[in-house]
């Protein structure tokens, strides 16, 4: 096995952070629109949308991506074990995604046939797509340094795509459908299959995988198994990941409705006009009529426009923090800096539930001081990953590195699945009405628990079990070398 000790490139770590921009915009569409899509496009019940995001999100998780992960561990190719799935995957993963948000007219029962398949075969295209991907990341380098590196590079990719799809999908929606959601959401997504095609296939090109187990390590599944079980890091990483993403399913998919729904609509559009938003729409659309170009068409309602807005910011206070993220982690150890900046943004996600309808202005405060704190544990999280595959090997002597990301991933869809039926199912619990201009009062409570209350539990117990986490800068040192020393001793064998 080659030595761990190297330096990434900027080209390829350009190369590898635009595969998880190509999959973010589809992945941070299903978090934030899926559960809208299904009730207030498709016209699904909210009940019915909930039981198709949950069964489809288990499928995923305990058949899907173990799957996966068994069969990347044992690819075998001159492309390595997981570059080839990601070539593989490029053009189905973006018919799929472009047949999941289309919207075909069938009867009622057609339509629920025909969202379960869409969406079953794109969460097992995004396995066999993502998990390589993922794991990838693990056998780029083997430097826990250039690893924190390589996540602050692709998770500012990911804000990008995050702030493609909660800024802009909406107003590209209104664009390119003439007003029509329908055909806007099927012209939008074509956009995004053959931009995401495109990346993907330059992710393949531009990266190459230097950590490849030797012969002697390869072991059959029920070891692979049997070390997970023995895993303590694993296994906290594993809850901690099912913690995280219910946290952004449930918080992602809420917000819409909670400015829908909640927030004054007069207050919003006073904010627009005080703030200079408004204005800045204006100038923009003059100048583009001056020089004879169309006009820029940004959703009239104060509701989603500022919803598009919220998001935006929120989204650039993020990249501000994945940006100071790894000089953190680097001296304070990414466990400990993970669990305070996770403990700081809960915070201010409690704050939502004092603000009153009116008080738009101390929302988007809060939420951009959520952002930014979460935004320093968006990269921590997968380096961490990759960490307790390190410790894995460290411990057993043998690297199984897929199937410790397929058994996070499993913990992502689990997340994704509760999380985002939960949005459904919260909003059929207090009587949703889909298309209603107006909501009873139980259901506007029920909005603005789910975004305070509801939101911080999850991230709560994620701060309690990195107490059992032991992977701590010291460790996280001590690992890396002995590591490095047993390859180059492998490695001058050889």
């Amino acid at each position: 096995m080659a030595s761990t000790d190297h330096t990434l490139s900027i080209r390829e770590k350009l190369g590898y952070s635009l595969g998880d921009l190509a999959a973010n915009l589809i992945f941070q569409t299903l978090i934030t629109y899926l559960a809208f899509f299904y009730t207030d496009v498709y016209r699904l019940p909210a009940a019915t949308a909930a039981t198709i995001i949950f069964v489809v999100g288990l499928l995923g998780a305990f058949v899907f991506t173990p799957l996966i992960g068994i069969a990347a561990d044992r690819t075998s190719t001159r492309w390595g074990r997981f570059r080839p799935w990601i070539l593989w995957t490029a053009v189905p993963f973006g018919v799929l995604s472009l047949l999941a948000f289309s919207t075909p007219d069938f009867s009622e029962r057609g339509k629920v046939a025909y969202a379960l398949m869409t969406y079953s075969l794109l969460v097992l295209v995004y396995a066999a797509n993502n998990l390589p991907y993922s794991a990838l990341s693990g056998v780029l380098t083997g430097s826990m340094a250039q690893r924190n590196s390589l996540s602050a590079y692709r998770f500012v990719a990911v804000m990008i795509a995050q702030f493609i799809i909660q800024v802009l999908l909406m107003p590209l929606v209104l664009i390119l459908g003439d007003g029509d959601r329908v055909v806007g959401f099927e012209r939008v997504m074509t956009v995004f299959a053959v931009v995401g095609t495109v990346f993907f296939l330059i992710t393949f090109a531009t990266t190459r995988e230097r950590i490849v187990p030797t012969k002697a390590q390869s072991g059959g599944v029920m070891q692979d198994l049997a070390d997970l079980a023995r895993n303590r890091p694993w296994q906290v990483m594993l809850a901690l990941t099912v913690l995280v993403f219910i946290n952004l399913a449930l918080k992602g998919g809420t917000y819409i409705y909670y400015f829908q729904y909640y927030m004054d609509e007069a207050a919003l559009a006073g904010f627009l006009a005080d703030s200079g938003f408004n204005g800045f729409i204006a100038a923009l659309n003059a100048t583009l009529t001056g020089a004879g170009l169309a006009g820029f068409t940004w959703p009239e309602d104060p509701a989603t426009s500022t919803f598009s807005l919220f998001n935006g910011s929120g989204i650039l206070c993020m990249i501000l923090g994945i940006g100071v993220s790894r000089k953190l982690a680097d001296r304070f150890g990414k466990r400990d800096v993970f669990g305070g900046a996770l403990f700081v943004s809960t915070l201010f996600l409690l704050a939502f539930y004092v603000f009153p309808p009116t008080a738009v202005a101390l929302a988007f405060g809060a939420f951009m001081l959520h952002g930014f704190c979460y935004g320093i544990t968006i990269p921590l999280l997968w380096a961490m990953i990759a960490d307790v595959a390190d410790y894995s090997e460290w411990k057993n002597h043998r690297r199984a590195t897929a199937i410790i990301f397929s058994a996070m991933l499993c913990g992502l869809k689990i997340g994704l699945s509760v999380g985002g039926a939960l949005v459904a199912g919260i909003l059929a619990h207090y009587g949703y009405q889909a298309g209603a201009a107006e909501q009873s009062a139980a259901v506007v409570d029920g909005i603005r628990l789910t975004v305070s209350v509801y939101c911080s539990i999850p991230f709560l117990v994620a701060v309690a079990l990195l107490f059992l986490y032991r992977i701590d800068k010291p460790m996280e040192t001590r690992i890396e070398h002995e590591l490095d020393q047993r390859r180059r001793t492998a490695g001058a064998a050889a």
